[in-house]
């Protein structure tokens, strides 16, 4: 996998286990798309200032409050359940902020290579080097226990780390253009295996914390109306542990589904907390996760959770709690098909629609994603296509076939191809309701399905996006044949789909 092609995530493959995200001044570990919340790392300096004085003022009250016990037996249980609770958490958060810097400085590296920046990758390298060994110490200095295992692959990361400085610091030492073209090819499979190792210490890391009980010690505050305050930070950290395998199976162990479950459902806990319960249901319904299948306790509870879920869609104050419970939402419709019933009888295609209307709260591609998305998987349903016509959906859907990128940034980039494709699907699917395609080719869909299948510049030259705007024009054209020129007509729906697909990628510059 190329490391330019989004923002770092652990190798292997494109459904990578865990993911890193930084949101608000916090870091979680995310198994979804990582671009989802990348664009609100450039949060106000005086915001994350304030957030994070917040968590020390909490921890200075906590100890304040410790030395002045009501009772004997309160005191003690109290005392082991805060240390506890700030051992796990604090140090998880401070593992995964320095994890975040290590992500973010790997793909940096990988951007300045690319453009043969080699002054830049070398002291690039030398920061990572530092990080990583600054990590580990961190780590060890906290961990009460580490395997062979552990402590095998944190020798691994830090010799291909000074492996890598001194590599890049070779390329310093040469001008000879043909020379440092053979040697790019080493730094990047360097580059690669770093990136490899420290996702696999970093998702060690994780499972370890998991059987070291912390994910039944998280589950106890979230169980206690005194630790109220505690919830948001403790849902964070929960959202940290249970990307790892080892992590879902003690959740499964203390029933934590029925704990978020109770969480989001009960109405007197603050938004902050129903978002950090909904980005912990993200997280391990995710998509890209090989072990769901351990959550069966979750179709037992997953009517409450969708409804509270909906609700806080639909009530959110901000982008970021519902880009949260959107995210959510989406994952759930690939997680079991029975979650789009429920969806359509809380009217959910009515409240995202009214949402994507409020550019306060829909106000990115990366929350029009979640949307389209939840779209797209409700769109299989008969029922669905009279709502998203009573909801002007069909214009919304149009609109989204012309998501671009403002700001070049490749995750966003990545984003607005998502939402190109996705909404070509979901009008494929729609269009055969003839009033949906009806309604589809009065707004002239077809020509801009015509012109994202002809101009690559047009899709961010996506395959994706290309292969769901032909199946949708095929689908138009059917209701519509009046509305294609013939060229369009024998190139684009005539032949079989592969065909017409080779002939846009193969000879675009025929079309332009």
């Amino acid at each position: 996998m190329s490391l330019t092609d989004h923002h770092w995530r652990a190798p292997r493959d494109r459904k990578s286990k865990w993911q890193l995200w930084h949101v608000g001044g916090r870091t979680w570990s995310f198994s979804m798309n990582l671009e989802v919340v990348m664009h609100l790392i450039q949060v106000d300096s005086v915001q994350r200032w304030m957030d994070d004085l917040k968590l020390m003022t909490d921890c200075e009250c906590m100890c304040i409050l410790q030395s002045k016990p009501i009772s004997i037996e309160k005191e003690e249980q109290n005392e082991l359940i805060l240390s506890s609770q700030y051992s796990t958490c604090d140090n998880l958060q401070l593992l995964l902020k320095r994890a975040w810097i290590i992500s973010t400085e790997l793909t940096r590296i990988a951007q300045k290579l690319e453009k043969n920046r080699w002054q830049r990758v070398h002291s690039m390298t030398v920061r990572v080097n530092c990080h990583v060994r600054s990590m580990i110490n961190e780590y060890n200095t906290f961990s009460r226990s580490s395997s062979e295992e552990m402590h095998q692959l944190e020798k691994l990361l830090v010799d291909k780390c000074s492996e890598f400085t001194a590599f890049t610091e070779r390329c310093l030492q040469t001008e000879d253009e043909e020379i440092l073209k053979s040697m790019k090819s080493c730094v990047n499979g360097t580059l690669t295996t770093v990136a490899q190792y420290f996702g696999q210490l970093i998702e060690l890391v994780l499972t370890q914390e998991a059987q070291e009980g912390g994910v039944v010690a998280l589950f106890k505050i979230c169980r206690q109306d005194c630790f109220r305050c505690l919830y948001p930070q403790t849902l964070r950290t929960l959202a940290s542990v249970c990307c790892v395998e080892e992590g879902m199976h003690q959740l499964e162990k203390v029933d934590g589904i029925l704990c978020l479950a109770d969480i989001l459902t009960d109405t007197s806990h603050s938004e902050d907390t129903h978002a950090e319960a909904a980005a912990v249901i993200a997280q391990i319904t995710s998509p890209h996760l090989t072990f769901t299948q351990h959550l069966s306790s979750f179709l037992e509870n997953m009517e409450e959770i969708v409804t509270a879920l909906v609700k806080l869609c639909q009530e959110a104050s901000s982008g970021e709690v519902f880009l949260l419970a959107s995210a959510a939402l989406a994952n759930i419709t690939f997680f079991d098909t029975m979650a789009c019933e429920i969806l359509l009888q809380l009217n959910a295609v009515k409240i995202l629609l009214a949402a994507c209307s409020d550019k306060c709260i829909v106000d990115t591609p990366y929350s029009r994603d979640q949307v389209v998305t939840i779209l797209a998987n409700m769109s299989v349903l008969d029922q669905c296509a009279s709502e998203i016509i009573q909801g002007n959906g069909v214009q919304l859907l149009m609109e989204m076939l012309f998501e671009k990128s403002s700001s070049g940034n490749p995750a966003e980039a990545a984003a607005c191809e998502r939402v190109q494709q996705k909404s070509a699907v979901t009008l494929a699917r729609l269009s055969r309701d003839p009033e949906v395609a009806e309604a589809a080719v009065k707004l002239s869909c077809i020509p801009r399905l015509i012109k994202l299948c002809r101009s690559p510049t047009e899709r961010n030259n996506s395959d994706s996006v290309l292969v769901a705007c032909l199946a949708a024009l095929r689908r138009l054209a059917v209701m519509s044949p009046d509305g294609l020129e013939d060229s369009d007509f024998q190139q684009l729906v005539k032949p079989r789909l592969v065909d017409s697909f080779l002939l846009c990628t193969n000879m675009e510059e025929s079309f332009v």
